[in-house]
């Protein structure tokens, strides 16, 4: 095929990818974990897949997530069709899959409408792939039922001897079920959320990557740089052949820009690596945080909690004068803090009732009852929840697991609270601190903490204290805390609770000697 011919059809697939992606809601798309390859990416990867190829190697093609047909394009478009010896597709997705049978018709590519992680590997090893080159669907896990994530650990531990965390997504099973469709010696690149290397669901996955396979390289995406215009993700490259590791041998870890011109490159001892740590954080430790050893964490001297889970809050939050209209009695009413974009004060003042001095104010509907007692004493709060038993609200997965279903977690008021996620710009950071002096409890977009015994002891012995330790939090570089945390496209950062507790504080003990003397004091935990 020319290259004029190639570059035809290139913009044949393009207009067949827009025209199918529109004819599919985003939400779908999200749900399947459809995001198809940027052409520039693909012939980036492509390239890279060339050089690490002798030029006199014929090429078994393999793509277990085809499309339509991203790589395959760029796969014709890199290599000379005489060193293409065969080239293979799965695609379970017949919306797609059919329409790319038709586009590529006229090429050798054999495509199979099927579920990849169903298919049998080959039997002989000439039947397998030199080189796999893979975008797997970003679905996850909570996407997968239960019975599924079952059949794909065990097939995973059978083609890779690697079992998966329960949490892991979809593309993490594509890896691990790929290792049989491979050659000894075979090449494979994956195109990959960047999220396995700083999550504890991936610790199975790097332990696969550093013992089974010789790990060439892994790039890092920066995540401001998003990769898919229709995904919030950030991504990754990983590059492995198909053999053990050898003595000594380094990986290549480069982050930011491109594939071919990287902005940064480090080379590691394999043995330097440690599954069980970050390796965003630990490689690129200056770029994206600090890092390093610590004898000091935030979790000394609080427990972090998630904010409450209402699992409907357009139900369960309510303005005062709505509550009022509906009849809501006040004792089933807690006040709430609004989400952080709402928030326009990092400190929030109360009144002589402990109510807060902010607006909008707002108020979670908290009930115990049992749905009789409500019923028979309390006509509006019962014509109110009968809406949203009309709305299916009770069904929910949240609301469903609580009795009664419109109970809300226990979550008592916190002095301080940091958002759980942010974007950072040029005057502010990620994430921001909160000094609440309110009784107001927070949803879930907030992570609260709760003094340990030692420091509440001495925060009620001088109430001076207080603003001194949320200075002292406010004083954590923003490094650290992006650094503790995950990040996603578009430079989305998110914080856990355990994320969270595990940022050093050593340079806040060092401004702020009664921190440590919280720590002396041995008295039970909160």
């Amino acid at each position: 095929m020319s290259d004029r011919d190639n570059g035809a059809i290139e913009q044949q697939r393009l207009a067949l990818q827009a025209s199918l992606d529109a004819g599919r809601s985003q939400a779908t798309r999200n749900r399947l974990g459809q995001f198809a390859t940027p052409t520039a990416l693909a012939d980036d990867i492509m390239c890279f897949a060339d050089s690490l190829i002798p030029e006199d190697t014929d090429v078994d093609f393999l793509d277990p997530a085809f499309g339509t047909g991203s790589f395959y394009a760029a796969l014709i478009r890199r290599f000379p069709g005489h060193r293409i010896a065969s080239a293979l597709g799965y695609e379970i997705d017949p919306y797609y899959g059919n329409a790319a049978r038709a586009l590529w018709a006229d090429t050798s590519l054999r495509l199979l409408l099927e579920d990849f992680t169903r298919a049998r590997p080959p039997g002989e090893q000439p039947d397998r792939a030199t080189l796999l080159v893979c975008n797997p669907p970003y679905v996850r896990h909570h996407h997968l039922p239960t019975n599924e994530k079952r059949r794909l650990r065990a097939a995973a531990v059978a083609s890779s001897g690697t079992d998966l965390n329960g949490l892991a997504g979809l593309y993490c099973y594509f890896m691990l079920l790929a290792h049989r469709w491979m050659t000894p010696d075979g090449l494979a690149i994956w195109l990959v959320p960047s999220e396995f290397m700083d999550v504890k669901y991936g610790l199975p996955l790097k332990d696969y990557l550093l013992n089974r396979v010789a790990l060439l390289r892994i790039h890092r995406f920066d995540p401001r740089d998003a990769q898919f215009d229709d995904a919030d993700v950030s991504s990754a490259v990983v590059c492995f052949r198909n053999s053990d590791p050898a003595p000594g041998q380094k990986v290549e870890f480069t982050y930011g820009g491109s594939l071919e011109k990287p902005r940064v490159r480090r080379l590691l001892d394999r043995r330097a690596l440690d599954p069980k740590t970050k390796w965003t954080r630990a490689v690129f430790g200056l770029q994206l945080g600090r890092g390093g050893p610590s004898e000091f964490v935030l979790s000394d001297l609080f427990v972090v909690k998630r904010g409450i889970a209402t699992g409907a809050n357009s139900f369960f939050l309510l303005g005062d004068a709505r509550a009022k209209e509906l009849g809501l009695p006040r004792e089933f009413l807690r006040p709430i803090l609004p989400s952080p974009r709402l928030l326009r004060t990092d400190e929030v003042c109360a009144d002589a009732n402990g109510d807060p001095l902010i607006e909008p104010r707002l108020l979670l509907l908290d009930c115990r009852l049992p749905e009789a007692d409500v019923r028979d004493r309390y006509p509006g709060l019962w014509e109110y929840l009968q809406t949203g038993v009309a709305a299916g609200l009770n069904c929910r997965y949240l609301c469903g697991s609580r009795s009664p279903w419109y109970a809300q977690e226990e979550r008592a008021p916190a002095p301080f609270l940091c958002t759980y996620m942010g974007r950072s710009s040029g005057k502010t950071g990620a994430f921001r601190f909160i000094l609440n002096r309110s009784c107001a409890v927070a949803t879930n977009v907030y992570l609260m903490l709760y003094p340990r015994a030692g420091l509440a002891r001495m925060l009620q012995d001088d109430p001076m204290l207080t603003r001194r330790v949320y200075s002292a939090l406010q004083d954590i570089p923003g490094d650290d805390l992006i650094g503790a945390g995950r990040v996603y496209g578009g430079g989305l950062h998110k914080l856990e609770p355990k994320e969270l507790s595990a940022v050093t504080l050593d340079r806040v003990a060092a401004m702020l000697p009664e921190l440590r003397l919280a720590l002396s004091r041995q008295y039970a935990l909160y």
